[in-house]
């Protein structure tokens, strides 16, 4: 590992002060010179591979008492960046209001990873790549733009089907995300610019530009999320398949919420994680289930269209009829339930 400085920040300006990126500099927030810090569970371990390089480690866990709550209204959920895992995992009104964000923590990683993971780093996880991870595979356009990917031809049994391009077929791995981007959860950020909220759908960038990774700017820091309330949050559920049930990525994984009324399906929100190059809600699935019964048939309808813009590659062709799977199954699961 690189030497480094470490800044602790005991409010959210220093924090930014500390972060406040190097005037005139153009660099995407991945490769800033300074990086917020709170669990660590992710930075570290990139820092040790030599992927990740930063100069100075922003501290922010002294900000928990002001973006570390989670506070359930009767308009939606509020998820401070600082919330641990195993916090919202357990928390009451999530399990019983928001079932899907919680099965998507419960499934993720450990419960030692799980009580450091911090909810605003978790999300901004990146890919698991080896030809990223690894500084050894020069062809990285994630790590140097322009260099290639060497994933397209290499082995890329775990790779994105969707929203993939000739830039980047990494897939995003995240779980929690999955919920969210189907949820229609807003993102709160602070920054050199100020606040603003973001749709969370809209915080991951496209895979053409692969280094920028997020909308995010240099120093600029997610502080919390808000997922809206609706008929469809409690009869929601989380599907994922791995090559082991436990302590594993998934190979495809499927988010879904559903108001049903009268046997019909008033509303669907999809998110698919694993086969995505990022958190994906697929709204062409949405359109095609709203309106109609839940049945083995039209859940079957329904992932058909999620993956009917599917690239795959030589080694991850397996993924569409996976992720079909996954996703039909998550549907059925989520009719059973009471709302």
């Amino acid at each position: 590992m690189r030497p480094f400085n470490l800044d602790h920040a005991a409010t959210l300006p220093a924090a930014l002060a500390a972060a406040r990126p190097v005037a005139g500099a153009r660099v995407p927030p991945t490769a800033a010179p300074a990086q917020f810090i709170a669990g660590g569970t992710q930075m570290l371990d990139l820092m040790k591979l030599d992927t990740m390089q930063p100069a100075t480690l922003v501290d922010i866990n002294a900000l928990s008492a002001a973006h570390g709550r989670i506070e359930a209204k009767s308009d939606g959920l509020h998820l401070g960046a600082l919330v641990r895992m195993s916090e919202a995992e357990a928390h009451p009104d999530i399990l019983r209001d928001y079932p899907v964000i919680a099965q998507t923590l419960q499934m993720a990683a450990s419960p030692q990873i799980r009580n450091m993971a911090s909810l605003g780093g978790n999300v901004l996880q990146r890919t698991r790549c080896c030809y990223f991870r690894d500084p050894g595979w020069a062809q990285c356009n994630k790590r140097e733009p322009g260099s290639g990917c060497a994933a397209l031809d290499g082995v890329n049994r775990k790779h994105a089907v969707l929203g993939v391009s000739d830039q980047c077929i990494a897939a995003y791995s995240g779980d929690f995300a999955q919920a969210l981007v189907a949820l229609g959860a807003e993102v709160q950020t602070a920054g050199p610019n100020g606040v603003r909220t973001i749709a969370f759908e809209k915080l991951h960038t496209a895979s053409d530009n692969p280094h920028t990774e997020t909308v995010l700017a240099p120093g600029e820091l997610i502080t919390g999320f808000r997922v809206p309330s609706g008929p469809w949050t409690r009869r929601s559920a989380y599907v994922k398949i791995r090559d082991r049930e436990s302590y594993a990525y998934g190979l495809a994984t499927a988010a879904v919420a559903l108001d049903i009324q009268g046997g019909v399906v008033r509303e669907a929100r999809i998110g698919l994680g694993a086969v995505s190059y990022r958190p994906w809600r697929s709204h062409e699935a949405e359109a095609a289930l709203r309106g109609k019964p839940l049945t083995e048939d039209t859940a079957n309808a329904t992932a058909r269209a999620a993956f009917a813009g599917a690239k795959p590659r030589q080694d991850n062709a397996y993924l569409i009829d996976l992720g079909r799977r996954t996703l039909a199954r998550a549907l059925l699961q989520a009719s059973r339930l009471e709302a």
